[in-house]
């Protein structure tokens, strides 16, 4: 289907063109009959398509810029003037395949959500008895294996086994949920390392995953069009030019008139300006790795005065990383921090990776570790250089070492709610504390949204208070929202969008896509991927760099105000050019020539959009840039 409405908006205005060319050939071989034939016979063709679409948007009740043009191809099919007829055939049906190349494409948001969900379940009748059944069939109470590596089908209660589950796809947050016994878990988390039997408590079409699914299907159905930028014009416009028609009617009773003067009145400037100015924009945003999925988002990104901001991976770097190293003597930090990497190479763990990376940020070289031991979700034990280390949880250092874990537990707290526990030859040797961190432009990008005019700036997340409300007070977010689940974020964005207000929702995951959909406007940050976030958003950013958010929004404004000044000189120009016809002064030929004239005058106009636009430093916007300093909070 849409391929055959992009074949049907492209060979509309080429066969005009290739009309009025061969025409012009003929009449230069001195057939002007022939021309005249040709023309007329591609008048009644093309020139009815267009009125018929006209009529159908009439129908349901869609008062737009092509009436003006559709009167006056009926005009020049009466009246026998094919030349002016065809010409306005040829600006209005090039206008629509500008706005067609502008679109794009439709989100495949809930495409996308669908593919993803678990079509099969192992269900579990007895001892070692397993069948695989649809996910559909599966009852509550129900009792399923998870094997590593499976998402999660359905909610449920965690009955025997033990394992790390990823829920970032549902909540935002990178941390891990250790699942054992009495756990309850959601549909579409991730089972990463252990099997997990689960008793169900709500089938696969009624849990948290299904639920995420229909909220945006829901959010994208009832997204309400946006009217374009040429319609709001034309509701004052095309009066004006009926009534100018009536007027040069009632003077003249000259229908040629009439001809001319809705010739010159057809509202090109309505109908190309706002498309090629957008053209140009989206093609600017794009060489910022900025990428606009419609010209309708670009609108309401210029327009929008609310800005949402998820917390992790969005103002935060989204990973927890090492935030301190505490080490007891005779150990150094360092010392410390290279008997932990050593054993933790060969995990997989999420917090493994950061011991790693962080000591080999300090320049560490980590020894080779023995007879590696790993509780899954728990800890890890090994030798190294004769040492026996062992790392995790406290339960897992009382189990190794009870009086090690004793002393740890009245180690100092420097903050972090995240900490791995060390013991070496069975004593306690000290601990390391984990964060996320706020990236270092994160209270700049807020400083200059509010400078460019939004007033009202959320912070909206799925974590726990104390760790929102810590972001919230790094970053200047006065207003915020904790413990939120997908169709919480919903909720709130449908209140904050009251009173006519646009909302700028700005998110990276999976649980962020029914938001970033219901919004007026969603921007998903998408280096990483983006999935599902970066389907079901308005606009992605490729680069991670929340810089870009801002000149986003710069963009998508200049883009507009350059379309509205297309749109105003194009239109006094035809204001001027519809008196001279209502005097006399210009017939349908002359005057389609002159609105010609008048388009070439706007599209150069409106092309300014796609030069670059310098990057406005703090200072323009009365602010210093911060420090490249990162918060470390809680995670």
């Amino acid at each position: 289907m849409r391929g055959q409405l992009a074949g049907r908006v492209v060979l509309l205005p080429a066969a005009a063109a290739a009309a009025l060319l061969s025409g012009s050939l003929l009449l230069g071989l001195d057939r002007h009959d022939a021309a005249r034939q040709l023309w007329t016979i591609a008048l009644w063709m093309l020139g009815l398509a267009v009125v018929g679409r006209t009529v159908v948007g009439m129908v349901r009740g869609r008062f737009a810029a092509d009436l003006v043009a559709a009167l006056a191809i009926v005009a020049a099919i009466l009246l026998q003037q094919p030349f002016a007829g065809l010409i306005i055939v040829l600006m209005q049906t090039g206008g629509e395949g500008l706005e067609h190349y502008a679109e794009h494409r439709a989100s495949a948001a809930v495409r996308a959500l669908e593919a993803e969900a678990p079509r099969i379940a192992h269900r579990l009748l007895g001892p070692g008895q397993i069948e695989d059944v649809p996910v559909g069939v599966i009852a509550v109470g129900d009792r399923l294996l998870v094997r590593p590596g499976e998402m999660i089908p359905c909610d449920g209660v965690v009955q025997g086994g033990r394992s790390q589950v990823d829920t970032s796809r549902l909540t935002g947050e990178a941390l891990p949920l250790v699942a054992e016994s009495g756990t309850m878990v959601s549909s579409g988390a991730l089972n990463v390392d252990g099997s997990l039997e689960l008793e169900v408590r709500a089938p696969a079409a009624a849990s948290l995953y299904a639920r995420i699914v229909e909220l945006v299907r829901t959010a994208q159905a009832s997204k309400a069009p946006m009217q374009r930028l040429a319609d709001r014009f034309a509701v004052w416009f095309t009066p004006v030019t009926l009534v100018v028609c009536a007027v040069a009617w009632l003077a003249s009773r000259d229908p040629l008139r009439v001809l001319a003067v809705l010739v010159v009145a057809t509202p090109c400037p309505l109908i190309l300006a706002t498309p090629v100015a957008i053209i140009g924009g989206i093609n600017r945003a794009a060489r910022r790795q900025i990428i606009v999925r419609t010209g309708g988002a670009l609108e309401a990104l210029a327009s929008a005065n609310v800005v949402v901001f998820d917390k992790t991976g969005t103002l935060t770097v989204g990973r927890p990383e090492v935030s301190g190293v505490t080490a007891l003597a005779p150990l150094s930090a360092d010392e410390l921090l290279g008997f932990v990497g050593a054993v933790e190479q060969s995990s997989g763990h999420l917090l493994a990776r950061s011991l790693v990376d962080a000591a080999h940020a300090r320049g560490l070289t980590l020894a080779q570790a023995h007879g590696i031991k790993e509780s899954s979700g728990r800890g890890v034990s090994g030798e190294v250089a004769g040492r026996r280390i062992a790392v995790g949880g406290l339960s897992y250092i009382q189990e190794l070492a009870p009086t090690a874990a004793a002393s740890l537990r009245s180690l100092h707290d420097d903050g972090a709610a995240l900490r791995a526990y060390v013991a070496i030859d069975g004593n306690a040797a000290g601990s390391v504390g984990f964060a996320d961190q706020i990236r270092p432009n994160a209270a700049g990008v807020v400083a200059r949204l509010r400078a460019l005019g939004f007033g009202h700036v959320v912070l909206l997340s799925g974590d726990r208070a104390e760790n929102v409300a810590a972001v919230a007070g790094e970053t200047g977010i006065e207003e915020m929202g904790h413990d939120l689940l997908p169709e919480d974020k919903v909720r709130r964005i449908a209140q904050l969008a009251q009173g006519g207000r646009k909302v700028l929702m700005v998110g990276d995951g999976t649980n962020d896509a029914p938001a970033l959909s219901s919004a007026a406007v969603g921007l998903a940050l998408a280096a990483h991927g983006g999935g599902i976030a970066a389907e079901a958003a308005d606009v992605v950013l490729l680069i991670d760099d929340l810089d870009r958010v801002p000149e986003a929004v710069e963009i998508g404004r200049r883009t507009l105000r350059i379309a509205r000044q297309s749109i105003w000189v194009g239109l006094g120009l035809s204001a001027a050019a519809m008196v001279l016809a209502a005097a006399g002064y210009l017939v349908p030929a002359i005057g389609a020539l002159l609105q010609e004239t008048i388009d070439v005058a706007v599209i150069l106009n409106a092309l300014r959009a796609v030069r670059g636009i310098e990057r406005r430093p703090y200072q323009e916007h009365g602010l210093s840039r911060p420090a490249n300093e990162r918060f470390r909070y809680a995670a």
